[in-house]
């Protein structure tokens, strides 16, 4: 069994265009057309058996029509192994009542973004989303640390991260890219071992970079499976959770990188779909 708690689709109708477009801001080389079916087809690759999909709120008009897509398809998508998530953005004015939409159509979680948002995860509307999320009971998986195409500020870093942990305390929080992207020895010394869930998703290198290939070398900064496993281990392998970020990391690839890690059966078990299973509360 795989869970894959972090992936991306779009409308079929724009997918190629807004996968080429982001590609390009982050010079990396995407693995599907971003469509649902280029999803399904990863899946069917890296022998993924759910993912977790996440939409990604670049203003607050899209909050409630993206949401209304999401839990309208939410049966049928179950059915092929796509388990849908809301998202929230922080300028939207209602959100306890979005949320309790949510909650109330079986949708378990969210996902914010600060880099895309462009307010850090500290400010007091984003603890605010986390915060009532919370209250309901519901998941959080926000990206954490360097934005890989955005360079110009961490919108969170893990001192953002551990204002959110002291002040708001959230139940269900997942960090995106284990705990932040390219700030792994940040995120050693100062999160591992805190009460929140570190995803995998796109912190297992190489990264294929696009041709022509001119940005700050980045390729080096994902974790070596080596690396991953001691910051796994330091953090308790019970509090993470395979992801892939895909369409950004092929499925198939970051099974195997996982696999090749320096982890026991039942640590790899825990990481591919035991912790997954109970933080969705799904039975496999």
């Amino acid at each position: 069994m795989i869970i894959d708690m972090h992936t991306h689709t779009f409308p079929d109708k724009i997918a190629q265009k807004v996968v080429n477009s982001l590609a390009r801001e982050a010079c990396s080389k995407p693995f599907s057309d971003g469509s649902m079916n280029g999803l399904l087809e990863g899946m069917k690759r890296g022998g993924v058996d759910y993912s977790v999909n996440l939409p990604v709120m670049t203003s607050p008009e899209q909050v409630e029509k993206i949401n209304s897509q999401f839990i309208e398809a939410k049966e049928q998508l179950h059915t092929q192994g796509i388990i849908c998530f809301g998202g929230m953005h922080p300028e939207y004015t209602q959100i306890r009542q979005e949320l309790t939409r949510l909650k109330k159509a079986g949708i378990k979680g969210i996902k914010i973004h600060p880099a895309y948002q462009k307010l850090d995860l500290n400010h007091s509307k984003m603890m605010n989303i986390i915060s009532i999320a919370s209250e309901l009971d519901m998941i959080v998986i926000t990206h954490a640390g360097i934005d890989i195409g955005i360079y110009d500020h961490d919108y969170a870093s893990v001192k953002h991260v551990l204002q959110v942990l002291k002040e708001v305390q959230p139940s269900k929080l997942v960090l995106a890219h284990m705990g932040g992207w390219g700030c792994w020895d940040d995120v050693e010394r100062d999160l591992t071992g805190a009460p929140v869930y570190f995803d995998t998703a796109f912190s297992l290198g190489p990264i294929e970079p696009l041709p022509g290939w001119d940005k700050t070398p980045i390729a080096e900064h994902n974790l070596t499976p080596e690396d991953f496993a001691r910051i796994a281990r330091k953090h308790g392998t019970d509090k993470i959770l395979f992801a892939t970020d895909s369409p950004w990391q092929e499925q198939a690839d970051a099974v195997a990188l996982v696999n090749s890690a320096p982890l026991t059966a039942d640590e790899k078990e825990q990481i591919f779909y035991k912790n997954a299973t109970e933080l969705l509360h799904i039975n496999v």
